[in-house]
């Protein structure tokens, strides 16, 4: 009991300051993620004052990842998106594309070695589905409907192809020191797995539809045990297990109530995730890393706002180009693990490193702030609760 103590106390203490923090950024017109975001910078060992125990949050956060990762993948569906925003399945993957090769080239020009390049411009080209939901729930927007229904498509699509790129390139990296032959296969066999998970999921959780306790046992555990599979039989970091997992899980009415029953957990351990983020930030790396960081929000206002907005004008999209590039304008989770993916190879020096957690920081505030100020003429802000 004395030894859990400790950490049972530290997890209590950062979410009631998270809590805090979050009602504070909220009062300031702020999105509740930079509440968490400071918190977690307050409480890391390179800031003077408390300390929490970076390993049992980084354990939880990694939970609560995995299953944002996992809903945010149960959620996709091709085929609604198909037939309601057609154009946005080529925009968004073409955006991707021509994000992540902007910025290739630019961060190899600067010095930057290839492989690192790479997987720092693939985080530039994804943005944070977290923020652009809490963009399209929040009660002070100025979005309209199609303009938010676009955005989380788009979003959900840059995750779909940001993803496949990201397995690829990681087969590619070698991360787990495998053959690119053996990584490829492993990445084959955890496929199959996710499709016959797929099969027998939603027969097994119609047999305990009414047995509440046990239908979330097991949507949690299926969640958890295809990202630890995915990590050990195709090594690929948990997260992006986790989201290809969820891809697996056809939509259809187990889907919707798996989603309903992971959100309580997955919104609270995302909390720990934001926190555990804050905490990694060390100023004096990023304070050498200053113009790294200046050039990955300047990527990320050119390469992809810019490009989404230009993308959506030219498919004809029915929404305001203007506010959808700046919703989609940030970069968060993903662009975490994959910078994350890149130290593991020694690909991403440290100063780089704190350049992506700062741009996660600028870029989360500048894009929720920009996209009420950037409002079209005559739109009406909704009330739909603050996310």
């Amino acid at each position: 009991m004395e030894v859990t103590a400790p950490g049972i106390l530290d997890v209590g203490i950062v979410l009631l300051l998270a809590a805090g923090a979050g009602w504070l950024a909220r009062a300031l017109s702020l999105p509740a993620v930079v509440g968490y975001l400071a918190v977690g910078l307050a409480i890391s060992p390179f800031t003077p004052g408390y300390v929490a125990d970076r390993e049992q949050l980084a354990f939880l956060a990694e939970i609560g990842v995995v299953l944002l990762l996992f809903e945010v993948g149960i959620e996709i569906d091709v085929g609604r998106l198909r037939r309601e925003q057609g154009a946005i399945l080529w925009a968004a993957p073409l955006q991707v594309v021509l994000t992540a090769g902007i910025s290739l080239a630019v961060l190899a020009a600067a010095g930057v070695p290839m492989l690192g390049a790479a997987f720092v411009a693939l985080g530039v080209a994804m943005s944070s589905s977290v923020v652009i939901v809490n963009i399209t729930r929040s009660r002070r927007r100025t979005t309209d409907r199609p303009t938010e229904q676009a955005m989380l498509g788009w979003s959900v699509v840059q995750d779909l192809t940001g993803v496949t790129l990201a397995v690829i390139l990681l087969a590619v990296a070698g991360a787990d020191d495998r053959p690119l032959p053996l990584a490829l296969a492993g990445g084959i066999a955890f496929a199959g797995l996710a499709a016959l998970a797929a099969i027998a999921l939603p027969r097994v959780l119609r047999e305990i539809e009414a047995e509440p306790d046990l239908f979330l046992i097991v949507s949690v555990a299926v969640g958890l045990a295809l990202a630890g599979l995915g990590a050990v039989v195709a090594g690929i970091p948990v997260a992006l297990a986790a989201f290809v997992a969820g891809l697996a899980i056809v939509e259809g009415p187990e889907a919707t109530a798996v989603r309903q029953r992971l959100l309580p957990f997955r919104d609270l351990l995302a909390v720990l995730f934001f926190v555990l983020l804050g905490s990694l930030i060390d100023p004096s790396a990023l304070g050498r890393g200053l113009p790294w960081l200046a050039g990955l929000v300047a990527l990320v206002v050119i390469a992809k706002s810019g490009i989404a907005a230009l993308l959506a004008r030219v498919a004809r999209l029915p929404v305001d180009a203007i506010q959808l590039g700046i919703g989609l304008g940030q970069v968060g989770e993903f662009s975490f693990v994959l910078a994350s993916a890149g130290v593991a190879v020694g690909a991403v020096d440290a100063e780089l490193y704190a350049a992506v957690l700062g741009a996660v920081v600028v870029t989360i505030v500048g894009s929720t702030i920009l996209v009420r100020v950037a409002r079209p003429r005559g739109a009406q802000a909704a009330g739909a609760p603050l996310a």
